[in-house]
């Protein structure tokens, strides 16, 4: 194994960048690593390269930790993106910098220089500066100089990044006859999916310091198993349906269950990808294509020309009850969106908009299970049993996983600390029949940053934290200290509450008007479809409120109605007046909610301390679970 990373982790300024990635990769393979702005892949090639110190991790390469080696030592060559080539030196003086500090003879310095120069496609231009060359040159210069002493690891830091569309297509086409024919192990970082798929042996998907899924090509794009790679790699239609009788309900629509998905339970949810290009458009049900499923019959709203092809999207009818995912639904929109491509025909005119067409699948692939991955915070074991008994339910019924997580001192000694695992491990082994998926992990450090450091690293999408061992004066204030920064700075839904629900039947969203109030709508909305709960929608007029406030606040209920509608949730909305925090903890009682769900405001000073008081409020003045959801503006 040429390159084996285990558990690599990396932060700054308290923020997990890299989060335990784990990788190994083959020698002589050629391998990308793709992700967006931020996502930690550039970091790692840093790790790699020695110019960044893990904070967590071990690095190999060629069978040697190099976790503590400086980066002269660990026989890495690097290319960066903006070229760093020396601009006072020659191209030749370049290539020959690392075997002139490496003390190589100078006839093997002109040899091996000569060499790299007719490889690279720069033969006869050794005595050029930098600015007589063009981007894509001095590129080829930087490749040349990683090349000279022969590393054994090739990083490439999206080294095309900066250079036109033309020239990177060349410079992919030579890179990769190079890297073919020296065999060097190489790992590429790069934010463009052609210049992933175009060079890649195997791909390795990151997002958010995670490594979401690894696999060539071929398998990332036809065969994802994440919902996030089935979005993120070349775009697709993704629905959710359900499990019946060992097919595939998509809401009027039947589809067989393929042979290779994952297991699913009888009514579980089932993801369902098909890429554009695999969408039929037919006039009619006889032209459909042998061996095709119909999906309905669809209404074209937009055509965008794309050279070759062309994009096209079709709303459909009939699939009320599948979930869409992506394209992700507009707010109010009842109909399911899908997107095709077409060939482009000089020869065709433009399809008009609301040109109906049957649609059909010539083929679809079914990602792997998954559910609502939730994070219970375990003050000390055994812990306050609602928080567990209610974060195990919420996990059970959405099909997801549960995670039981207790923070001790960062000065404990070593029998407190093993004394808390023991006890937490036996806390697991008891519910661990009311949650098959459960685990535990224990912390050491400051309670409240080690649950947000965790809620980080684990891409956990509800946080429970238990309110029953609170001390007196946090009684009369309705949340502890911990769970109000947690509130405030978690980014995630977070789950209080003091007793647990039997079951979660009903649920109570309370929503503001406007764009912010979407966003409880949203999780809300995904959680009752889980969970198979009735909804009700709340929305409390403050007594001042103008007739202008009122229709928005109508229309904003009726859009939220009809996105529940389009999840398959049944729910009923409601416009109410009179003070916010009363009129919801009436509701709350008179319905008999399992769970009120509310909205935290963006994070602005201000907004953080009104809204504070209210989440206080509501949590101080009821006994059901409340889920805080973060809005987005």
């Amino acid at each position: 194994m040429s390159i084996r990373l285990i558990e690599l982790t990396k932060r700054f300024d308290g923020h997990v960048v890299v989060d335990r990635v784990s990788l190994e990769i083959e020698e002589g393979e050629l391998f990308t690593l793709l992700g967006g702005s931020g996502s930690g892949k550039s970091t790692i090639l840093r790790l790699i390269a020695g110019l960044l110190l893990a904070d967590g991790g071990r690095i190999e390469l060629n069978g040697r930790d190099v976790t503590e080696t400086p980066p002269q030592e660990r026989g890495t060559g690097f290319v960066f993106q903006n070229y760093s080539i020396f601009r006072h030196m020659t191209v030749a003086d370049n290539v020959e910098f690392g075997l002139r500090i490496r003390r190589v003879a100078a006839a093997e310095r002109r040899q091996r220089r000569e060499e790299l120069l007719d490889l690279v496609g720069l033969t006869g231009l050794g005595d050029r500066y930098a600015d007589q060359l063009s981007g894509g040159q001095q590129q080829r210069v930087a490749l040349a100089r990683a090349l000279a002493y022969r590393p054994e690891v090739l990083l490439l830091d999206e080294p095309f990044g900066a250079l036109d569309v033309k020239i990177r297509g060349q410079l992919r086409r030579s890179l990769k006859e190079i890297q073919r024919h020296l065999k060097v192990t190489t790992i590429l970082v790069t934010h463009d999916q052609e210049e992933a798929f175009e060079l890649a042996d195997r791909v390795g998907v990151i997002e958010r310091g995670h490594l979401m899924e690894v696999g060539t090509p071929e398998d990332l794009y036809h065969r994802p198993q994440t919902e996030f790679v089935a979005t993120f790699i070349g775009g697709g239609n993704v629905l959710v349906g359900r499990e019946e009788e060992g097919r595939i309900r998509l809401g009027s629509v039947l589809l067989p269950m393929p042979e290779k998905a994952g297991e699913h339970e009888a009514g579980a949810p089932v993801r369902v990808l098909f890429r554009p290009e695999k969408v039929l458009l037919a006039e009619g049900r006889s032209s459909e294509r042998p061996g095709a499923y119909t999906l309905g019959r669809g209404r074209l709203v937009s055509q965008i020309f794309a050279g070759a092809l062309s994009r096209v999207a079709l709303d459909v009818q009939g699939l009320e009850g599948a979930r869409p995912i992506s394209p992700s639904p507009g707010y109010g929109q009842r109909t399911t969106r899908i997107e095709a491509l077409l060939p482009s025909e000089a020869s065709t005119p433009p399809l008009k908009s609301g040109r109906e067409f049957w649609i059909g699948l010539d083929s679809y692939h079914v990602l792997s299970p998954s559910g609502l991955k939730v994070l219970v915070c375990v003050d000390e074991a055994p812990a306050p049993q609602p928080a567990v008994e209610f974060g195990a339910l919420l996990a059970r019924t959405t099909g997801g996983s549960t995670t039981l997580l207790t923070v001790v001192p960062a000065d404990a000694a070593d029998g407190v600390a093993a004394g808390t695992r023991d006890a937490l491990e036996s806390l697991r082994g008891a519910w661990s029949g009311q949650a098959p998926r459960l685990d535990s992990r224990v912390r050491s450090g400051d309670n409240t940053t080690e649950i947000l450091l965790e809620a980080q690293e684990g891409l956990y999408e509800v946080v429970v934290i238990g309110q029953g061992g609170r001390r007196e004066e946090e009684q009369m204030t309705g949340l502890g200290t911990t769970a109000r920064r947690v509130l405030m700075e978690a980014g995630v839904p977070v789950l209080v509450l003091e007793e647990s629900r039997p079951q979660i039947d009903r649920v109570l969203i309370c929503t503001a008007a406007g764009e912010p109030g979407k966003t409880d709508i949203r999780f809300g909305g995904r959680l009752a479809r889980r969970t198979g709960a009735e909804t009700t929608v709340l929305h409390v007029r403050p007594g001042e409120s103008t007739p202008a406030g009122r229709r928005r606040a109508e229309r904003h209920l009726e859009q939220a109605g009809a996105f529940l509608g389009s999840l398959g949730v049944r729910s009923e909305i409601k416009l109410a007046d009179g003070p916010l925090v009363e009129t919801i903890l009436a509701e709350a009682k008179r319905g008999d909610y399992d769970l009120i769900v509310i909205g935290a405001p963006a994070p602005r000073a201000v907004q953080r301390l009104r809204w504070r008081d209210f989440a206080t409020s509501i949590v101080s003045g009821t006994e059901r679970p409340v889920l805080v959801v973060p809005m987005r503006e």
